[in-house]
Parts: structure tokens; C-alpha cells; sequence
């Protein structure tokens, strides 16, 4: 059985999880560009500090709701044994403890085929 592993991380975390991964024996992955996304929280943190400190920019976007925040998201697809090791070393790179720090879902994967030569199942991976 496989699984997918798809995390959604901040932008500047990417080339930290890259390098983790890849460290942890993960070299195949695909991540899309900028999302845009947001979670439970209703405060972008960092308004509310560009607040305090007067910031205009940061005073004007006070009260107009929840904003969309810029994030990448990282597929990967690994043996069923190997998920908790993929699904830890992206958390063990990307914690920080404060609002944001993303998440990580784990998805079952039915079969994959490798376009080239027609294989399929794990094979591929």
C-alpha cells in the first residue's frame, strides 16, 4: 500500500523541508508554487505587530477580515512503512510553535503508473 504525504508549509520553509526530506531518503516529491490559504485563526500575527508598532500599511488592513496568507504546498508519494518517517521529518523542520506553521495530511493512494515504461504500483516509487 502507499500514501500520499501532502504538506502545506510556509514559503520560507521550502528549502529547509527540501533538504530534510531528501536527508531523510525522500529525493522525489512535487511542490506547487505560491497558495493561498488560510486557517482556524482569524489574526495574521504580524499585522497586529505592524500595528503596534504604527505601521499604516499594517493599521489599514485591521478590521477588514481574515486574509488569504501565501504558502507551498509538498506532495509526496512513500510506502506505507515509510510514512510516519516523512510525515515527522516535515514536522520536525517545520514547527515552530506559533500560528501558521501548516499542516500535514496523509491520503491513501490506490496505484500509480509510471508513464515512461508502463510500470505500476510501488514499483514506481
Amino acid at each position: 500500500m502507499m500514501k500520499e504525504v501532502m504538506a502545506v508549509i510556509r514559503m520560507n520553509m521550502m528549502n529547509k523541508t527540501k533538504v530534510a526530506l531528501s536527508e531523510a531518503g525522500f529525493t522525489s516529491f512535487t511542490a506547487t508554487g505560491r497558495v493561498l490559504g488560510r486557517g482556524k485563526g482569524l489574526v495574521d500575527y504580524r499585522v497586529i505587530k505592524g500595528a503596534e508598532e504604527g505601521r499604516p500599511e499594517a493599521l489599514a488592513q485591521l478590521g477588514e477580515g481574515p486574509r488569504m496568507i501565501a504558502k507551498r504546498i509538498i506532495t509526496l508519494v512513500v510506502p506505507e512503512e515509510k510514512t510516519k518517517l516523512a510525515v515527522d521529518t516535515i514536522i520536525g523542520v517545520n514547527q515552530t510553535g506559533m500560528p501558521g506553521d501548516g499542516k500535514v495530511f496523509v491520503l491513501p493512494v490506490l496505484d500509480s503508473t509510471r508513464i515512461r515504461t508502463g510500470e505500476s504500483g510501488a514499483k514506481v516509487l
